[in-house]
């Protein structure tokens, strides 16, 4: 791919998602990049993949500091997930991403799974060559997330709404949010999920077999 020379941080970040995005689906592997704020449920989702989705897979994980995440993955009984540490950025880059999927034996694995920064803005506009760019959100973080920070659901195709086990407990209008996610992208697909009771989860592992064949 020619490059150009004099092109802003944004046109070069596209560029390598470009050529990420090349490299990735020339192996088979269909890419997926999970964006939320701290403490919605990630890594518990991730969590629970490792445990339950049969399929190959490797998983990345972003986070200002630390590889406590990855580790809980590898913990989960899944060993093949890398961290990256931002060392205070508040996304992950297309080059990180470069530089991480050098490691994995791309051969060996039909998914990739990125776990982004924990936040809700300065992920969603950074493509890092996924095929899909999925938002997570959660009962207990409030049901305005949506209306407050629209970049990222303009631009995701599937929302999570997790630990709906809580929705009894909080004051939460789960119907609105839905709303406000179809108002910025009215194809989106919706799960309502929960980790803990395994409620949705099969679902999203089905959509994202059916998406892979597709």
């Amino acid at each position: 791919m020619e490059k150009k020379v004099n092109i802003s941080a944004r046109e070069r970040n596209d560029l390598i998602a470009a050529e990420n995005r090349e490299i990735l689906s020339n192996n088979g592997i269909f890419t997926v990049n999970i964006i939320g704020s701290p403490g919605c449920g990630k890594t518990s989702i991730l969590e629970y993949t490792a445990n339950h989705f049969d399929e190959k897979f490797a998983v990345i994980v972003g986070d200002v500091k630390t590889a406590l995440d990855s580790d809980r993955i590898i913990q989960s009984g899944h060993s093949s997930a890398y961290a990256i540490e931002t060392g205070g950025g508040c996304h992950l880059s297309a080059q990180m991403i470069r530089q991480k999927i050098a490691e994995i034996d791309l051969k060996a694995i039909d998914y990739l799974f990125i776990e982004n920064v924990g936040n809700l803005v300065c992920p969603s506009t950074y493509d890092l060559g996924e095929n899909l760019k999925i938002a997570v959100l959660s009962i207990p973080e409030g049901d305005e997330k949506v209306r407050k920070y629209p970049a990222l659901f303009l631009r995701a195709r599937v929302a999570l709404i997790n630990k709906i086990d809580l929705l009894e407990y909080l004051d939460y209008d789960i119907e609105r949010v839905k709303a406000d996610c179809l108002v910025h992208n009215p194809k989106v697909k919706i799960f309502e999920t929960s980790v803990k009771t395994g409620a949705g989860i099969d679902d999203w592992l089905a959509y994202l077999r059916e998406q892979r064949k597709a």
